[in-house]
């Protein structure tokens, strides 16, 4: 091997301690898995449109009267179906109701829908994910077993019961209502969550610092929530970031099967359903509660995808 080089040899030490310092963001201070993953995807163009485009659909289901002074639910038979114009920009459907007004009240229903679902989603299946990951065993064995159960019931079908008993109960009101989608969707997702759970509870109970704060004593609790907890939850973070733009399309694929949100609440779903029957004479209708989807989808599956490969080291 050769020698170093003169310029090398020359330099001094402290080059090396400022790169060290501004490596690990100061002296005794090494950064995090999650401050490194932040740096990370500040670089990356996807996570900055993806993040763009969702921080804007948040502030127009926080302050839709911003973007629309139309109310949603105004009807006028005067005006039904007629394409877009200067007085409407996505034209009227047809029970003559503002179309742009509805898309942006819509947001509002359609992201609680997908947010609320996916927290619930990862709250239940991280939570038993990690107890039966920690305590193997028969605990691992029956939080196993109950998920396959509900791995194995068909999404669409397993929906379609649950909102019909809802529906037979009479339950009137929009939030009543979304908390039926909310909990139907919750119920048949939760098992991928406990998956992930598990497996990065099985991997991280194996490690030293487990053992060693198990070693001193430690209750299980303790283990659980400061040791393992934070060393595990980034790919459920992951999982639930993507999982939330698959459950805004699959509210509208219920309400577009007549056994999601309905009137009074307003989303995407309703709105595609309602023009399903008019494609051709006003595709207006469709297009525009279709268009707001898929961008809303692919922001969220941008955004998850981004936040995967900054997570994990492998696929830097």
């Amino acid at each position: 091997m050769t020698e170093p080089s003169t310029a090398m040899a020359g330099m001094d030490s402290s080059a090396f301690v400022t790169s060290a310092e501004h490596q690990s963001g100061g002296p005794g201070k090494p950064r995090s898995l999650w401050s490194d993953a932040w740096r990370d995807l500040r670089r990356r163009p996807l996570f900055i449109i993806a993040s763009a485009v969702i921080v804007l659909l948040v502030v127009i289901a926080l302050f839709p009267g911003l973007f629309s002074s139309v109310d949603p639910n105004h009807r006028d038979l005067d005006f039904s179906r007629q394409p877009p114009s200067g007085d409407a920009w996505f034209g009227y459907d047809l029970q003559g109701q503002d179309v742009y007004a509805r898309v942006i009240y819509g947001t509002r229903w359609t992201l609680l829908v997908g947010v609320s679902a996916s927290v619930l989603t990862v709250l239940v299946g991280a939570f038993l994910g990690i107890l039966g990951g920690y305590f193997g065993g028969w605990v691992d064995g029956l939080v196993s077993r109950i998920g396959e159960i509900f791995f194995g019931l068909p999404f669409v079908l397993g929906a379609i019961v649950i909102l019909n008993l809802v529906r037979n109960a009479r339950i009137d009101g929009a939030l009543p209502i979304v908390l039926a989608v909310v909990v139907s969707i919750a119920v048949l997702s939760w098992p991928v969550a406990m998956r992930i759970m598990r497996s990065a509870a099985i991997a991280a109970k194996q490690q030293d610092y487990v053992k060693a704060a198990r070693a001193l004593g430690a209750r299980p609790g303790r283990i659980i929530f400061r040791h393992l907890l934070p060393n595990c939850l980034a790919p459920v973070l992951v999982y639930g970031t993507i999982a939330l733009g698959a459950f805004i399309g699959v509210e509208a694929t219920l309400s577009f099967l007549g056994i999601g949100l309905r009137d009074p609440a307003v989303s995407w779903g309703v709105m595609i359903s309602d023009a399903r029957n008019y494609v051709r004479v006003a595709p207006h209708m469709l297009l525009f509660p279709a268009g707001f989807l898929t961008v809303t989808v692919l922001a969220f599956v941008m955004l998850g995808d981004a936040v995967r490969e900054a997570l994990d080291p492998k696929l830097r």
